[in-house]
């Protein structure tokens, strides 16, 4: 019999004809055999997959590389199972549980009877890894032929994990990756869907970061695991960049650094994920609430605050405790009532709105609280100031007509740039769409997206799709932020809610006299303080730019008889705004001024003999050393300057 050959596109737009039954490999081979000999994966309609995948009529096809980025799936998937097999040849007892790829790298669970991993594991593994690496091991895709059969071969080996998974995924036609050597021998399998490189041989430069304990699915009553961090790169300069970012990201870790420079406190006694702010950072805190409260002024907010705590019966209206109840703390009795830590400031600002009757005149309405909420968050999970469970939101909520709500939308991204950019922050942004759960019509789903999609075009805002992300109430717009050293955080977030409204029935009066449902917006710009504030401190790796620093300058007058000419400065500068430190300590001014640098302060004023004698300051500056020497009104200007245009360091 003859086999027709079949068609699949390419990414150029052209076809091409291969025989029927042909790989991705077959098909890099027919293409070029330079394109063959680099082929290390496939995308067939956008999807990835292994190299010798079989082809169908019709599919669109690229053929990948080490260059391409979905490549390094296939890289960190592939070095996973490396590094499994080599963990249970060291470790003979060991058994695997699952090895994912996470961003950037990838990490494996092992439960390991009688042995914590250590450091010195860690090397052993990665030589051995090098070793299995290096022996050109195939890994191929096997079909599990009889469930029923494999299961009882994981019970034999004591895989308990395994068996687990295997029995529930048994209909969804599960597949072993077998690791075979030179001699086509099975040494090593593990149950996997992957894709995965075809062989271990492009698996050279990786590197294991740390260990950790996890719980088999999560689950705290369940078995306790012993979790490899790793990571894998296709050059050597890309690894060793990876660990130059890692060893920048940990010297800016704001718990480190917040101990040098005396910045906030988690205490033991009062519980975990409550932060302490230190004057340090309260004096960062409250210069960014007072920016924040400034613009916002300008906008048309009006400034609110709503209680801490409410009775169950507003979070029954408004949907919390049916779909939210796991992050909310228990109740609280309280006259024979129950009441709940608030979640969420929404529906306070709710119930602001409907304290009297609103009309078309009114709107939009404009509310915005710097709002405390209390949320349960693991343990596990909890993170310094990044990931608490009480913290203030930046929360505002925003009451329009539809036809107000895309201009209402464009100035909340006005703001958004303005604020991000003044702190530093590259961004961009994401429009996230109609879940496949929702609430709403198709009608109100669509006035809402095309309301975001719109202002960010008009914008001329960069954004990406991101297809069935929103949140089953609302599509948003979501803005990731890019510090110094390229990482991304979420930043702010803008919602056009359907639900509240109807749930609460927040109307207005119309023109033509008729109650009409209003349209909400929330709106957060800086998140949380702690996880915005502890950010910054990462962001700046502790040196605050001069309008946000806690001291701003610091007066160092050589001896007792420069005293007077320091107390003039310091005067001239308090009565400027300016947070000025005099240090009078008998320390050797280049102690001080070395302390004070270690502080990050941006400024040092060094007071002597020759300085007094004709009327100048010698000004110092953290990063760009001695300035040189100038008038006192001339620096108290300059700093003036620099904090009220609200300088970035150069």
């Amino acid at each position: 019999m003859i086999q027709m050959g079949l068609k699949v596109q390419l990414p150029d737009g052209s076809t091409r004809e291969v025989a029927a039954g042909s790989t991705g490999a077959d098909l890099a081979q027919a293409i070029a055999n330079s394109l063959y000999r680099k082929a290390v994966g496939v995308l067939i309609n956008d999807e990835l997959k292994d190299l010798f995948t079989p082809l169908k009529d019709g599919d669109k096809v690229q053929i990948l590389t080490a260059e391409d980025p979905p490549a390094l799936e296939l890289l960190r998937h592939s070095s996973a199972h490396v590094m499994a097999e080599a963990v249970q040849k060291l470790f003979p007892d060991a058994k695997i549980a699952i090895g994912p790829t996470i961003e950037d790298g990838f990490y494996y669970d092992f439960e390991i009877p009688g042995h914590t991993l250590s450091t010195e594991d860690l090397g052993k593994i990665e030589a051995e890894m090098k070793r299995i690496a290096e022996s050109d091991q195939k890994l191929v895709r096997f079909d599990i032929p009889d469930v029923d059969k494999q299961i009882a071969d994981f019970k034999a080996q004591g895989e308990k994990f395994k068996v687990e998974l295997l029995t529930e995924h048994r209909d969804h036609s599960p597949t072993l990756y077998l690791m075979k050597d030179k001699e086509g021998n099975v040494v090593w399998n593990d149950l996997c869907r992957g894709p995965h490189l075809p062989s271990t041989k492009g698996i050279k430069h990786f590197k294991l970061l740390k260990v950790s304990g996890s719980y088999w699915r999560g689950d705290e009553n369940r078995e306790t695991l012993q979790r490899i961090y790793a990571t894998s790169w296709w050059t050597k300069e890309d690894l060793e960049g990876y660990l130059h970012r890692l060893e920048e990201a940990e010297k800016r870790d704001h718990r480190k650094i917040s101990k040098q420079l005396d910045l906030f406190s988690v205490h033991e006694e009062v519980g975990p994920g409550l932060i302490f702010w230190h004057p340090n950072l309260a004096t960062v805190r409250n210069t960014i609430e007072d920016f924040w409260r400034a613009e916002h002024r300008k906008r048309g907010y009006q400034f609110v605050y709503t209680p801490h705590i409410a009775s169950e019966q507003l979070y029954a209206i408004s949907g919390h405790l049916e779909t939210y109840a796991e992050n909310m703390y228990s109740p609280m009795d309280i006259d024979g009532q129950a009441y709940r830590a608030k979640p969420m400031n929404c529906p306070g600002h709710i119930m602001i709105y409907k304290s009297r009757l609103r009309s078309y005149r009114d709107l939009p309405v404009r509310f915005a609280e710097l709002g405390t909420v209390y949320r349960y968050e693991r343990s596990g999970v909890l993170h310094g100031m990044l990931r608490v469970r009480g913290f203030t939101q930046d929360d505002s909520h925003i009451f329009c007509t539809r036809e107000q709500l895309e201009g209402e939308i464009m100035g909340v991204l006005d703001l958004i740039d303005m604020l991000m950019t003044t702190f530093g922050y590259t961004y961009k942004a994401y429009l996230s769409t109609r879940p496949e759960k929702s609430l709403g019509t198709d009608e109100e789903w669509e006035m809402a997206t095309g309301a975001l999609e719109r202002a960010l075009q008009k914008r001329n805002l960069d954004y990406e799709i991101d297809e069935g992300g929103g949140v089953f109430y609302a599509p948003k717009i979501d803005i990731k932020l890019f510090d110094a050293i390229g990482r991304e955080w979420q930043g702010p977030t803008v919602q056009v809610d359907l639900n509240l409204p109807k749930r609460f029935d927040v109307t207005y009066i119309g023109e033509d006299g008729n109650r009409h449902e209003a349209v909400m917006v929330h709106r957060a710009v800086l998140g949380s303080m702690e996880r915005f504030c502890g950010g910054l401190i990462e962001h700046y790796a502790g040196a605050f730019p001069v309008w946000l620093a806690p001291t701003q300058v610091v007066v160092i007058p050589i001896s007792d008889r420069h005293q007077d000419a320091a107390d003039k400065l310091t005067q001239a500068l308090t009565e400027k705004g300016v947070r000025v430190h005099v240090d009078k300590r008998s320390e050797t001014m280049n102690y001080r001024i070395r302390e004070a640098q270690m502080q990050q302060t941006p400024y040092m004023v060094v007071l002597g003999d020759k300085e007094v004698e004709k009327n100048e300051v010698s000004v110092r500056h953290r990063r760009k050393g001695d300035l040189g020497t100038m008038t006192p009104q001339l620096f108290v200007d300059k700093l003036h300057d620099e904090i009220t245009n609200r300088f970035l360091d150069e």
